[in-house]
């Protein structure tokens, strides 16, 4: 019961973390399109992109009800085709970024850019975004638009997000060529390649965990750190020096980058003739880690 009761409570836990970072991401990526690429016309693909260009065919509409069209229109196609959990997230994050932009409209009205500096405006108008769009997309979630086209990419083709992004964005970023001047075409354009590298910088620095390997003739030792103080699982063999032909013992496990900072140091404690190797990845899989 007692069991069941913890178990109950961290799936709460885990719940609730992941819709807080679905609203801090929302949050993000509204804040960078409002504040920053709506007042300076950058339009770097997505929906956003679409508000931009289309809000200045037609005034009678502004930006925010263009992404809020749109992304009513993009939501059934993500329903048809991403079934399940992701159409919740995105149906929510969907919805709470066109609300912020039409509030942002009406209760903070920007009839100019803030700045007089329009690469300090650019570099706002792809960070912020790219940082809320790498925490959605970590968690399988999406502010919808043509986010929702990327990861249906991603989910039938081999084609990483940043690369998926770049293709159903880049004919958006290019009609602000024509549709404005040349200037913000290509502040646009610009804007467009920084954000689909970003992105991809983004979910792989959120997923950055450490790959540990040592070489030891004191494999109890070292295991006892990570079993019981870090709590983490290892996987030991039997190895031989290929100079020395002496025995040694080869322990592979995978930490957080605090956990490899401590057992770097006690690990030499241990062991001063210890040999290991600490790769980064962002893509580990298994209890504790990602879900495959």
């Amino acid at each position: 019961m007692k069991e069941s009761i913890q178990e109950a409570l961290r799936d709460w836990k885990g719940t609730l973390k992941v819709w807080a970072l679905m609203t801090l991401g929302t949050a993000l990526v509204s804040l960078g399109v409002y504040c920053f690429k709506f007042p300076n016309h950058f339009s770097t693909g997505g929906v956003s992109g679409l508000g931009v260009v289309l809000g200045a065919v037609i005034p009678s509409f502004t930006p925010g009800n263009i992404v809020t069209i749109i992304n009513i229109l993009f939501l059934i196609l993500g329903f048809t085709v991403l079934r399940g959990k992701f159409a919740v997230k995105t149906v929510y994050c969907s919805l709470l970024f066109s609300g912020l932009l039409e509030l942002f409209e009406r209760a903070w009205p920007l009839e100019a850019p803030l700045t007089d500096q329009p690469l300090l405006e650019l570099f706002f108008a792809v960070l912020l975004p790219a940082l809320g769009s790498g925490i959605l997309f970590n968690i399988g979630a999406s502010t919808g638009g043509t986010d929702i086209a990327a990861l249906i990419l991603k989910k039938y083709t081999a084609m990483d997000t940043g690369m998926a992004l770049l293709c159903s964005d880049v004919l958006i970023a290019a009609s602000t060529l024509l549709v404005f001047d040349a200037a913000t075409g290509l502040f646009s354009i610009l804007g467009l390649v920084l954000k689909s590298t970003l992105v991809d910088t983004v979910i792989e620095s959120l997923n950055r965990k450490k790959s540990f390997t040592v070489i030891t003739t004191k494999p109890d030792e070292v295991c006892d750190v990570i079993t019981h103080t870090l709590k983490r699982g290892a996987t030991v063999w039997k190895g031989k020096g290929a100079y020395t032909n002496d025995d040694h013992w080869v322990i592979l496990t995978a930490l957080s980058r605090a956990q490899a900072v401590y057992l770097r140091q006690r690990v030499k404690d241990i062991d001063a003739h210890a040999f290991f190797l600490i790769t980064n990845s962002s893509e580990i899989f298994g209890k504790g880690f990602l879900r495959a």
